[in-house]
């Protein structure tokens, strides 16, 4: 999982005993809590702001709807976690057995979730787009009701192992003794990280051959205006696989270093994972911001929803600030504001 101070694997590594990483403590310090909260408040604000616009003007019976809905949700799953990562990285675990399971659990079901509902969406455009007369119930509000919850019971699934070893420990190497919130057993923690990876690589496999799929489809129809949506959705996975990416591989090169994999036990090339891990980290996480500024800027819908959200709430506040000092203005019955 990686959300140890450090994540070193005191325990069992002979070269986290050896070489000083006080650099990059330091660093995820500083780092980490500061980056953390600008993304936390970013991704209230926005994805709140997605599930109001849904709620207020969208068609919920529509598939694409429903499934951007969810992943709104499970984005505000993957937030809840950040402001205890952020607190973690300056005091260390302070807040109990319960919260660094439940923590835990939220953020793997963050992670999956959020995997599986952009994996969907893409199956859906494709079928869209190059499938167009198949019947394979997208205009059936149920069909993705029933899918959005098949999802989250697969994530939760995927995410239980997490919820039952992870636990709160102490580092013996360390000066502070800082409680840690960590797997218990180290091959859960390497078990973590290999399903990870193995359902990375099968989610970008899906998508790739898609979207090439897609994109053939449209050169072949020249069709563009029916196409906004796809370059929505793409742009979403784009950023997901950009922002994913070169988090599981700096994971699963850290893991080298349990195994003492040459260059990985040589403590300079550790260290500089160790950098790496902060900042792909980093880079990862702020995913759960990004999609509703994609919506904003790429979805014309919302684009269109979000301009009319903002005219009212400024015609209302120069109503408010027009009205003379002492003046008890009174609205119609049926009036606008």
């Amino acid at each position: 999982m990686g959300y140890s101070k450090t994540n070193i694997t005191y325990d069992y590594d002979y070269i986290d005993e050896v070489c000083n990483k006080e650099g990059v403590v330091k660093f995820g310090s500083i780092a980490t809590p500061a980056f953390f909260s600008v993304v936390t408040i970013l991704s209230l604000a926005g994805n709140i702001l997605v599930l109001a616009i849904l709620a207020k003007y969208e068609n919920l019976k529509s598939l694409t709807n429903i499934f951007i809905l969810n992943l709104a949700l499970s984005d505000l799953v993957f937030t809840f976690g950040l402001p205890f990562w952020a607190a973690y990285h300056i005091w260390g675990w302070t807040f109990g057995w319960f919260l660094c399971k439940t923590v835990t659990f939220v953020f793997y079901a963050g992670f999956y979730s959020s995997v599986l509902f952009l994996t969907i969406m893409t199956i859906h455009r494709y079928l869209a787009v190059v499938h167009p007369l198949s019947d394979h119930g997208s205009r059936r509000g149920c069909y993705g009701v029933t899918v959005s919850l098949i999802i989250w019971a697969i994530s939760f699934g995927l995410a239980v192992p997490a919820l039952i070893f992870s636990s709160v420990q102490e580092n013996p190497h360390e000066r502070k003794n800082n409680l840690h919130c960590e797997y218990s057993i180290p091959m859960w923690r390497k078990v973590s990280t290999y399903q990870q990876n193995i359902f990375f690589l099968a989610a970008l496999v899906v998508m790739g051959f898609c979207y090439v799929r897609i994109l053939e489809a449209i050169f072949k129809s020249r069709s563009h205006m029916r196409n906004r949506t796809v370059k929505l959705i793409f742009s979403i996975v784009a950023v997901f696989v950009l922002g994913w990416a070169p988090y599981n591989v700096v994971i699963f090169l850290r893991l080298l270093t349990d195994y003492s994999v040459a260059p990985f036990n040589d403590c300079e090339v550790s260290m500089k994972l160790d950098y790496g891990f902060y900042v792909c980290r980093l880079i990862a996480f702020s995913h759960c911001c990004l999609n509703p500024v994609f919506y904003a800027f790429v979805g014309i819908k919302f684009r269109n929803h979000l301009k009319l959200i903002l005219q009212r709430l400024c015609s209302r506040r120069s109503t408010v600030d027009s009205q003379p000092m002492g003046a008890t203005h009174v609205p119609l019955r049926g009036s606008k504001y």
